[in-house]
C-alpha cells in the first residue's frame, strides 16, 4: 500500500502520535510526516505511506498557508498561548486598518528570523528547547524564510487574523511576535491553522473519523493519493520503454535538452512514476538519481 494520506491533524496530538496512531489503522511500519505541527496546531499534514516515504524530504519543502491569530498585548516564553506571559501592556487603542496592512506588508519577500526558544531548532547537537526548559540562554542561529504574501482576515481588535502563504521553516508564531511589535506592543500566536502544504489543502483532507470509518469498511487505500500528488511542484520528464529501464536500475543518464525549472525533477513512463533526478553535481551533462521506485508498487 503505496500512496498519501492527507490527514487533517486535530488540535491536542503530536505530528508523531499521528504516524503511530496511521501505523496502527494501516498496519505498516513504513509511514512518515512531512512537516511537524505543534500539538496545538490543527490543519494538513500529509502522511506518507509505504513507497511514498520515499519523498518526505520533497513534499516538506513545498509552500505552506496558514490562518493564524496574533493576540496583542502580552508576549509569552513560548511565543504563543501556551507559554508563560513574560511581558504584558495593555491595549488602549486598537491600530487601524491602514496601519495593520502596511506592517503585514513590510513582510513580504526574503526575511530574517530567529527561531523561538522553545522549537526544534539544534545548537551544538541539542534542541533549542532542551536549553530553555533548563533556562540556559544560547544564542540562536538566523534564518532566511520567505513570505509570498500576507493578507489582513479579521476586523481589528486585540487579535489580529490574518493568512500567510510562506516558505518551509517559516515560525508563524515569531511572525506573530514580531508584527506586534511593529504595531507597538507585546504579542503572541493565539491560534494557527495549515490550510495548504504542496498540493494538498482542507478540501481535500480526511480527519481521523474518515479514517477509522474507511478502516472500518476496508476502503482505507482509497483514501490515499498517488504518490505523484506530493511531486506536483516538480518538473516532469517522460521517458521511453527503452530508457525506463536505465532508470530503474538506477543508472545516470544524460541530460535532456530540456529548459527545466526545478531540480530534482520527476521521471514518468506512461503516467507511471520511476524516479526523482537531480543534474549530476560534478557532471553537466549527466543527470543522477535521488530516489527510484519499485516498478511493480509505485502508483
Amino acid at each position: 500500500m503505496d500512496g498519501i494520506l492527507p490527514l487533517w491533524k486535530p488540535k491536542g496530538m503530536t505530528s508523531h502520535e499521528c504516524v503511530i496512531k496511521i501505523r496502527k489503522l494501516y498496519k505498516t511500519k513504513k509511514v512518515g510526516h512531512t512537516g511537524t505541527l505543534d500539538p496545538d496546531v490543527e490543519g494538513v499534514l500529509p502522511i506518507c505511506i509505504g513507497q511514498a516515504t520515499k519523498i518526505v524530504p520533497f513534499l516538506t519543502n513545498t509552500t505552506k498557508t496558514y490562518i493564524a491569530t496574533l493576540k496583542l498585548g502580552a508576549s509569552t516564553d513560548t511565543e504563543d498561548a501556551t507559554g508563560n506571559i513574560i511581558e504584558a501592556e495593555k491595549v488602549h487603542t486598537y491600530p487601524t486598518v491602514e496601519t495593520v496592512k502596511k506592517v503585514l506588508s513590510t513582510y513580504t519577500g526574503t526575511i530574517t528570523q530567529i527561531p523561538p526558544m522553545y522549537s526544534a531548532v539544534k545548537v551544538n547537537g541539542k534542541k533549542l528547547y532542551e536549553y530553555a526548559r533548563e533556562n540556559i540562554e544560547v544564542e540562536r542561529p538566523k534564518r532566511n524564510v520567505t513570505i509570498y504574501s500576507i493578507e489582513l482576515l479579521s476586523e481589528i481588535t486585540d487579535c489580529i487574523q490574518f493568512r500567510v502563504v510562506c516558505s518551509k521553516g517559516t515560525y508563524i508564531r515569531t511572525l506573530c511576535v514580531d508584527i506586534g511589535k511593529d504595531l507597538g506592543y507585546p504579542a503572541h500566536m493565539k491560534d494557527l491553522v495549515r490550510i495548504e502544504t504542496g498540493a494538498f489543502s482542507k478540501n481535500n483532507s480526511v480527519t481521523f473519523d474518515k479514517i477509522e470509518e474507511a478502516v472500518a469498511n476496508n476502503v482505507h487505500y482509497k483514501l490515499l493519493s498517488p504518490i505523484t500528488k506530493g511531486l506536483e511542484h516538480l518538473d516532469k520528464i517522460t521517458v521511453n520503454e527503452e530508457m525506463k529501464k536505465r532508470v530503474l536500475n538506477g543508472q545516470k543518464l544524460p541530460k535532456p535538452n530540456l529548459v527545466l525549472q526545478t531540480d530534482p525533477f520527476v521521471i514518468l513512463h506512461q503516467e507511471q512514476l520511476l524516479a526523482i533526478y537531480q543534474n549530476h553535481p560534478k557532471n553537466r551533462d549527466l543527470i543522477k538519481p535521488v530516489r527510484v521506485f519499485s516498478e511493480k508498487k509505485s502508483r
